[in-house]
């Protein structure tokens, strides 16, 4: 078990930067820094503003629980993707 938890520690110290290609970066959707600049500030703040672009049933009580290695994003939120896919588009 401590062999386990020793890999799953080292996943978790990850510094690479990796740069997608070119021609990922010209199809995205958002060519602004600024944006990438909140993100780098603040994360989590960042994705709960993305967040509260959806249409929620049930806002989240807490945007990020952590407990590594395990993670939840937006708990006690409760959303329907296809009704923010599908449904609110008409």
């Amino acid at each position: 078990m401590d062999d386990f938890r020793t890999e799953i520690d080292d996943l978790l110290h990850e510094n690479r930067h990796i740069d997608p290609p070119q021609s990922f970066k010209n199809l995205a959707n958002y060519k602004n820094d600024a944006l990438y600049d909140d993100a780098k500030k603040d994360r989590i703040a960042f994705w709960e503003t993305c967040a509260k672009r959806l249409d929620w049933f049930k806002p989240w009580d807490v945007a990020l629980q952590w407990d590594k290695p395990f993670a939840q994003w937006f708990v006690g939120g409760k959303i329907n993707a296809s009704y923010n896919c599908l449904d609110r588009q008409g």
